[in-house]
């Protein structure tokens, strides 16, 4: 069984006809926009945003119907990945380097679905280095002051070039360690001159679902997650 499938599989369960849906961005995204692909050849009647040119072309591909933000007010429901998700489900996303898109879906939504496999529940967020999406100007300036924060930083590279995010900017990885106040380390990381967004997600997540290599699949709540 595929864990990531079987997340997906369960998630689309709450779209419905006439919702305005978000797609996410990565490995995991990708198995929920084929199987609302699927669906919509089927009959289901949505429309959907995307939160990369790469999800944008797989919804055309698979014959999802594509409104413009501007013609929307509200999110129905974004259903999207995460790179580790922590027992309050706080998120670290950015791995496919989407972050500041993907943010602005999940804030805009009525419910943020998040799909992951269960290797990506752990205690404490950090051992996957958080994504900071920064401007290219003075870069090394805004890298300074973020790794004042305590932490080592990597600009991110493909091919042995800077990888450029779909907003024309660069993303830094950074090695905090455990990280034990998420909503702390958002607020300092944006407060930098020079930082976009950072990839921690704290408390945006409505319901998490987790697919397991046994086949099963795990519904947490966000309200269960606060108790």
């Amino acid at each position: 069984m595929n864990p990531k499938k079987l997340a997906s599989d369960k998630a689309i369960e709450y779209v419905t006809d006439g919702m305005i849906v978000g797609l996410g961005t990565g490995s995991t995204a990708y198995w929920a926009i084929e199987a609302l692909a699927k669906r919509v050849r089927e009959g289901l009647n949505i429309r959907a945003v995307a939160s990369s040119n790469h999800s944008e072309q797989l919804a055309k591909q698979g014959g999802i119907p594509l409104v413009p933000f501007s013609d929307i007010q509200l999110i129905d429901v974004t259903i999207d990945g995460a790179d580790e998700v922590d027992s309050q489900l706080n998120l670290i996303k950015g791995g496919g380097g989407a972050l500041l898109r993907e943010k602005i879906l999940a804030a805009n939504s009525k419910t943020f679905i998040v799909i992951v496999d269960e290797s990506k529940k752990v205690e404490h967020l950090g051992h996957f280095p958080l994504p900071v999406e920064i401007v290219p100007f003075a870069e090394s300036l805004t890298i300074r002051q973020i790794q004042q924060l305590d932490c080592t930083t990597t600009i991110r590279t493909v091919e042995g070039k800077p990888f450029v995010t779909d907003n024309g900017n660069l993303i830094v990885d950074c090695e905090f360690g455990k990280i034990l106040d998420p909503i702390e380390l958002h607020k300092r990381l944006n407060l930098i001159p020079g930082v976009v967004e950072n990839g921690l997600f704290p408390l945006m997540a409505s319901k998490v679902i987790v697919g397991h290599l046994d086949g099963s699949v795990e519904l947490i709540d966000s309200a269960d997650s606060m108790n």
